[in-house]
């Protein structure tokens, strides 16, 4: 291992690239404990803590776990990358067929994909700023017992009329920055560093929770004094981890980790072949080929997307039941739509999972359009017609791998509620030891060695992944 770092640092190159990338991650983190001058640190750690369990708890988790900020910590990357994120599924979707310029402008290539991302950067600040409007209202706003406010600024700021509008609009211009800072680092990270910049940012936000994570899984709250309870079996009186719940969790975590590499490296591979014509008095052509496909080509999206969708229901019930206290199917929809063993919450994620799975592979492979290049270049699959065969082969066999890689995502995504539940262990401690935050870790971390491996490749060095 350390014959292996110490190739990747004798390439001045690589050696510079790896040290911009830390250097921009680390402007990351130390922006992350920036905080926002106009509320008050104190009262919102003890409110955040209040509503940990909550819906409006699920959804400031989920913002952390998937954006690299945290909305439980008013700092000025609160938002994290997320509203970049949202810009560049839109105008994905848009260029999927929606908008007919949109999609001309994504088979031009390098010049159109340059134009999109100008265009996704142009839609990042109003998302970016209607966020964070939504979240300086809240916190901002007096708690009045409906649940719209939670108190939190600072005595002085939000006193009098002028000065809420004056210090919230600057709290809301302070966290736009920083969301557009955090994309600029980003983009900074493609061009000079290595890896994929959003993507670092994620996994930087999440990697550095472990430890706490860790530390509230071992230790006794507040203390440096290892929880007596580890060592017990059936755990302690307090109801903590037990002993053999944690060996079962770090069993999760190890398999967990391998079974994401493996679905994630898993391809199908798709035999081609190239017809054979005559140029002069040579015969070329007709070489064997290779369409990779791979089982989980929609990434964590999936999982994304359906817990969103998830927690809209659970906010807007909970809201309903706290301002009419007497609708009792409000509440019991509320609870229904909560994290926990309850099966109708893991059945309806499951569901959403396939869908939204089979909806994004759609939009990231185009069957029809996959054969149309194969005809062009002169290639076909054995036993297929170019065109129209082709293209239905392709779907089905998309289809097939595709219910594999959702069926993949879906035991991960509730892997986390599964063991809150049954182990007793924090839902946020389950998330990072076996759900999508070990996926996102995962899968950024084999990007980011393929990456280092073709550096090392291309100058006659040993790959990474060499026995």
């Amino acid at each position: 291992m350390l014959s292996m770092i110490a190739t990747i640092f004798k390439i001045p190159e690589l050696r510079r690239k790896i040290f911009i990338t830390l250097l921009f991650l680390m402007v990351y983190r130390i922006g992350y404990y920036v905080p926002l001058p106009m509320i008050d640190q104190a009262k919102m750690a003890e409110k955040m803590s209040q509503q940990a369990t909550g819906s409006f708890g699920q959804i400031l988790g989920f913002v952390s776990l998937f954006s690299g900020g945290d909305l439980s910590q008013g700092c000025i990357f609160a938002l994290g990358i997320m509203p970049y994120i949202s810009a560049s599924i839109i105008i994905q979707l848009l260029s999927s067929g929606v908008l007919p310029s949109l999609e001309k402008l994504r088979k031009e290539g390098a010049a159109g994909q340059k134009k999109i991302n100008e265009y996704v950067r142009y839609l990042t600040v109003p998302i970016c700023a209607l966020q964070a409007f939504m979240f300086v209202q809240t916190l901002m706003r007096v708690d009045d017992g409906t649940g719209t406010g939670m108190g939190l600024a600072q005595a002085g700021y939000a006193s009098e009329t002028w000065s809420a509008i004056f210090f919230g609009g600057s709290a809301v211009l302070i966290m736009t920055t920083g969301c557009l800072f955090l994309m600029w680092i980003g983009e900074q990270i493609d061009e000079y560093g290595i890896g994929n910049g959003v993507s670092l940012i994620i996994m930087a936000g999440i990697v550095a929770r472990l430890p706490q994570a860790t530390a509230s899984l071992i230790f006794v709250p507040g203390t440096t004094t290892i929880n007596p309870s580890l060592f017990t079996l059936g755990g302690g009186d307090s109801g903590d981890i037990s002993l053999e719940s944690f060996v079962l969790l770090m069993f999760l975590f190890v398999a967990v980790v391998v079974s994401v590499i493996a679905i994630t490296k898993a391809k199908r591979q798709i035999p081609m072949q190239s017809a054979k014509h005559v140029r002069g008095r040579r015969q070329v052509g007709g070489t064997k080929a290779f369409l990779p496909m791979k089982v989980n080509a929609a990434g964590v999206m999936p999982v994304i997307f359906a817990s969103t969708m998830l927690l809209i229901p659970g906010l807007l019930f909970d809201s309903l039941s706290a301002v009419a206290p007497d609708l009792t199917w409000a509440s019991t929809l509320g609870a229904a739509f909560h994290r926990g063993d309850g099966w109708f919450y893991n059945v309806v994620y499951i569901v959403l999972i396939y869908v939204f799975c089979y909806f994004w592979v759609a939009i990231q492979f185009n069957p029809k359009e996959v054969a149309d290049n194969l005809k062009d270049q002169g290639s076909f699959i054995p036993g297929y017609r170019p065109g129209k065969s082709t293209a239905d082969y392709l779907e089905r066999v998309l289809m097939r791998i595709t219910y594999v890689g959702a069926a993949f995502l879906a035991i991960i995504a509730i892997i986390p509620t599964i063991i809150s539940a049954k182990l007793g262990v924090n839902q946020q401690i389950a998330a990072f030891y076996g759900g999508t935050g070990l996926l996102i870790v995962v899968s950024v971390a084999l990007d980011l060695v393929q990456k280092i491996n073709s550096h090392l490749v291309m100058r006659n060095y040993p790959s990474l992944t060499d026995e």
